[in-house]
């Protein structure tokens, strides 16, 4: 909403006030301008901008007469909910009569003065088709090949993006995969400051963004992979059409898919939302400012950057590198003995395998201070320095790309010329950030060659008085709260649907205490908005990774699955264990056919009624005997089982590299238990199966007190019940978490 002051004399407004949420879509607006590379208007006054904002808006409304239309969601081959409550929604002409029908079902309304329309159809008693689905207004728009079965939203973070051609043995599964009864929609990605209700106009280079697709051989490999495999799972078992709509993002989290009105719920993630608003309103200025600011400094202090007269001299793929120095990265320069300020180059020799040649290769270089020229073999494929300022990448992670046809098998040098006029020069990552490269995030940590081709002298105290930082630009839009809300849920509402997956907790794990409660808003918030109850939402639950330990030890991402587990505690919820599939140096496991059939599972027997083991063994109680714990377990079927080891764990299976495994407990049948006494301090326990319960011990522990169980990022646990499922990782104990401080404004 725009209040607008009363007139002047002249007709003027006297000013104009704009709602907080009218400026966030603003200054998001200028963000994304600026990202562009052009100047925002933002940068020049609110009040202009307004204007032009209401102008603007008297053209929408002056365009948006037109002939009826659908959302993209109502495309061919569309699986629509058999349901007795099935909204079918879009725009016409204001007063426009709309009339909707499918095989003798039929709906008629008119449009708002807003354009608006919306009909119900009682599809409850509709076999699967196919059908045309026919709307009418002044034209007609005949929807084809629309089948009525069950519709699930696959959302999350990369885990749930994961496709189907980068998953274990892909090539095999899409092979098979044609299945006219199993359908695709993929959500176009995007962001916005208010809730939408149409998605970004379609990627033109992806043919599965914004439209239903059937799975077959050329569709399949750009599925979610985990909801492939849910929904292969449920049309298996109830042979009915599966509609798989998935909205994801990659390095996303919960609170950024949450509503604004759900965010408020929580007063930690109200201050979180309310923060990260005023970084974007106060971002434009800051930026100007700089920009303003920066080559006048620059120039008058001698700190202005010269291009390098030979760049081959220092990016070339063959040159001498002998005088060059070895340093450690990521970390600044000046811990390294390197000059703190001028332009020093970076180099490091990356063995391309023959999987990845002819592919693009993506890095993540961190946070770069302050600018930088990445070269690929010699050939620049990016910058952020000042007179060619990359705006995406100024003074934030850097991300690069290089092309594909520039990507060869065997040895390649990337280099990067870092300018850094002020001090604190370096290459480091940000909390969340990641020092890798390529489909397998490999890890760029370690030993590089470093040179410098320019030392500027420490700055005087008046240069240092007058120079104004780089700002700190805004959390990603994709990472602000409601931000993907707005942009990839809300234009599905009211669309039909059975329940929902959702694979994603990655980047809540530094704050996994607070997940505890944010988590639980979202599904109550997405619930909330759908207005169909508590519908079904199955999760997945985090996958072991990163190093083992030999010692017990806490962790976050132990303490990200207890929230995990603790929101089975909402109806109608279910979590798939993953404990067992994951992999130590790569975040994405390969294996997601596991992910998804465990999630099927628990759908086939919670929401289906089939009687079917969902479940892998959860704790249920503790009783202290003397020396030792006995632990009770629900969800046995077939009895506790101590399953076989591996000798080997995997590491990468992108790259097919394992590492011995080695038994924390080297004479126990159970692994993976933890047991302390009064002074908290853990020990390796033995642990064995007797009948329907566990009993742990441990010789340097003779008055138990608590014991846990699969507690590490990555543990090694082989407790599973007879139908195959692993065990849910737990503690007794209710020792402070370490994450107990940890919330979005700290």
């Amino acid at each position: 909403m725009i209040d607008i002051i009363p007139a002047d004399t002249a007709g003027r407004p006297s000013h104009i006030v704009l709602s907080q949420k009218l400026r966030v879509a603003l200054a998001f607006e200028a963000v994304q301008t600026y990202e562009r590379g052009m100047k925002s208007p933002f940068m020049y006054g609110s009040a202009a901008l307004a204007l032009a904002y209401l102008a603007s808006g008297a053209l929408l409304l002056s365009s948006a007469r037109a002939d009826v239309k659908l959302p993209a969601i109502f495309s061919d081959h569309a699986v629509l909910q058999k349901s007795d409550k099935v909204p079918v929604w879009g725009k016409a002409d204001p007063g426009e009569a709309v009339t909707v029908t499918l095989d003798g079902v039929k709906a008629e309304t008119k449009a708002g003065a807003d354009g608006k329309w919306r009909v119900v159809l009682n599809l409850k008693d509709k076999g699967e088709g196919p059908y045309e689905l026919l709307v009418e207004g002044k034209n007609k728009i005949a929807v084809t090949d629309v089948l009525v079965g069950d519709v699930w939203v696959c959302s999350g973070q990369s885990n749930m993006e994961w496709v189907m051609n980068n998953t274990t043995d892909a090539k095999t599964e899409i092979d098979r995969s044609a299945n006219p009864k199993l359908r695709h929609f993929l959500v176009q990605k995007s962001t916005n400051a208010v809730p939408q209700d149409e998605f970004q106009a379609k990627d033109v280079r992806n043919p599965l963004s914004n439209t239903w697709v059937l799975a077959d051989p050329a569709t399949t490999g750009g599925m979610t992979a985990v909801g492939y495999w849910f929904g292969k799972t449920l049309n298996a078992e109830l042979k009915r059409p599966i509609g798989l709509v998935h909205t994801s993002w990659g390095g996303t989290p919960s609170e950024a898919w949450t509503s604004f009105e759900g965010c408020e719920k929580d007063p930690d993630l109200k201050a979180s939302k309310e923060t990260m608003v005023s970084g974007l309103l106060a971002y434009p200025e800051k930026l100007k400012a700089y920009t303003d600011n920066f080559p006048v400094w620059a120039e008058k202090y001698g700190r202005l950057d010269k291009d390098t007269a030979d760049a081959q001299a220092y990016a070339g793929k063959d040159i001498d590198t002998s005088s060059w120095k070895k340093v450690i990265l990521p970390n600044t320069f000046a811990k390294v003995g390197l000059p703190d300020s001028g332009v020093t180059w970076l180099r490091k020799t990356i063995n391309v395998p023959e999987a990845a040649a002819k592919q693009n290769l993506k890095f993540s270089l961190g946070t770069i201070g302050d600018f930088d020229a990445v070269y690929w073999n010699g050939v620049k494929i990016g910058a952020s320095s000042f007179k060619t300022l990359d705006p995406k990448n100024a003074f934030s992670p850097r991300e690069y790309s290089v092309p594909a046809a520039q990507v060869t098998a065997g040895e390649s040098v990337l280099a990067i010329r870092v300018y850094t006029p002020a001090g604190n020069g370096g290459v480091t990552t940000p909390r969340n950030g990641n020092f890798r490269y390529g489909a397998g995030n490999t890890p760029l940590n370690g030993e590089w060659l470093a040179k410098n081709e320019v030392e500027l002298p420490p700055l005087s105290d008046e240069a240092k008085a007058a120079y104004i930082a780089p700002p700190r630009r805004p959390t990603g839009p994709q990472n602000t709260p409601g931000f993907l809300y707005n942009a990839m849920i809300s234009p599905l509402l009211p669309y039909a649907i059975t329940g929902a997956i959702w694979y994603q907790g990655e980047s809540n794990a530094g704050r996994a205490y607070n997940y505890s409660k944010v988590f639980p808003i979202m599904i109550e918030d997405w619930r909330a908005h759908w207005e169909q109850g508590p519908f079904p939402f199955y999760f997945c639950q985090l996958a072991n990774f990163m190093a083992k330990t030999d010692t017990p030890k806490e962790s976050g991402w132990a303490e990200l699955r207890e929230a995990q587990t603790k929101t089975l505690s909402l109806p109608n919820t279910g979590m798939a264990v993953l404990i067992d599939i994951g992999e130590s140096a790569d975040i994405h496991p390969r294996n997601k056919k596991d992910a998804g059939e465990r999630l099927g599972k628990a759908a086939l027997a919670q929401t289906y009624g089939v009687k079917i083991p969902y479940s892998g063994p959860k704790y249920k109680s503790q009783t202290v005997e003397g020396d030792k714990i006995r632990l009770s377990f629900e969800h046995t079927d077939g009895g506790l089982v101590a399953k076989k080891l591996p000798e080997t764990f995997s590491v990468q299976s992108s790259k097919n590299e394992t590492k011995p495994l080695v038994l924390p407990s080297t004479d126990s049948e159970l692994q993976g238990f933890y047991i302390c006494g009064e002074d908290k301090v853990w020990k390796w326990a033995q642990a064995k199966v007797d009948g329907e319960s566990v009993v742990v011990w441990s010789s340097e522990v003779p008055k138990p007190i608590a014991v846990r169980y699969a507690w590490a990022d990555n543990p090694t646990c082989n407790l599973y019940n007879g139908a195959g499922f692993p065990a849910i990782p737990f503690r007794t104990d209710d020792f402070p978490p370490i994450t107990l401080k940890a919330t979005y404004t700290n």
